[in-house]
């Protein structure tokens, strides 16, 4: 308490002049009406500012949470749209007569260097994942999931040398096999399509649907170049992939309803 009376004294003509000052400006704010706006506008800035930085930092540290309702929305219209293009029943409760279900999963573990790369997604047994079902991004698939535990399960990547996934030219119902030479996690390749085809460079190669695990449609890359094969009756194309398969995080797992009743009567 002295050391503060102390100060005072030592800088009373100081602190005198300062509390003069702060009048004057507080009778000079109120008596003219040109400084009480300038006031009130500079203390306007000064609070919005504030008010600003504080919002950005709190919306900053909900970004997660932010994240996963996008992802939760996302898996929901995606839901909507292939079953669209796979069915036009609609029932009384506004709910698809659904081929294919898809869910929300993250991917903790991306191998994009090897000859035959696998991915680990942090979804599983207990969350009713399954062997054979599709996993895809918002840009376009990404593999097949391939074993599982009750929490995690692996992904065959499509930069995997053993992964073959029925594919076709968008603008046209020509189709063939994707696979990967293994040489670059930018590209795939399209084989099998017939030389009648009229391909282009730029075409769109999206998902045929001819097989049970991914429905027609989902965007894979685009031509970048092509070239006839040794017999001359069939492309080889170079799919520039819409993904970026050393990027990825949150996916969508895609689980074809029907495929135990089609593998059942194929197998008969």
């Amino acid at each position: 308490m002295q050391q503060i009376i102390n100060f005072i004294i030592r800088n009373k003509n100081f602190l005198l002049f300062l509390l003069l000052f702060s009048f004057s400006i507080l009778f000079t704010i109120q008596s003219h009406s040109y400084h009480k706006s300038k006031f009130i506008n500079s203390a306007n800035f000064l609070c919005g500012s504030i008010y600003n930085a504080a919002n950005n930092m709190s919306a900053y540290f909900s970004l997660n949470s932010q994240n996963k309702l996008l992802s939760e929305e996302n898996r929901r219209l995606k839901s909507l749209l292939y079953n669209l293009e796979n069915t036009t029943e609609i029932n009384n409760s506004d709910s698809l007569n659904k081929p294919y279900y898809f869910s929300n999963a993250q991917i903790i573990k991306n191998n994009y260097s090897a000859i035959d790369n696998v991915l680990l997604i942090n979804k599983g047994i207990n969350d009713s994942i399954k062997q054979d079902f599709g996993v895809a991004s918002t840009e376009g698939i990404i593999g097949i999931v391939d074993k599982t535990s009750g929490n995690y399960a692996t992904v065959i990547s499509i930069l995997n040398s053993t992964s073959s996934i029925s594919a076709q030219l968008k603008k046209t119902n020509h189709y063939g096999t994707l696979k990967w030479d293994a040489k670059s996690p930018e590209f795939t390749q399209l084989v099998d399509i017939q030389k009648i085809a009229p391909v282009s460079v730029g075409d769109t190669i999206i998902t045929s649907g001819r097989s049970s695990i991914f429905p027609k449609g989902i965007p894979i890359g685009t031509v970048a170049n092509f070239e006839l094969d040794a017999s001359e009756n069939y492309y080889e194309i170079n799919v520039k992939l819409f993904n970026d398969m050393t990027n990825l995080e949150h996916v969508y797992i895609i689980e074809n309803i029907n495929k135990p009743e089609i593998t059942n009567l194929l197998n008969e």
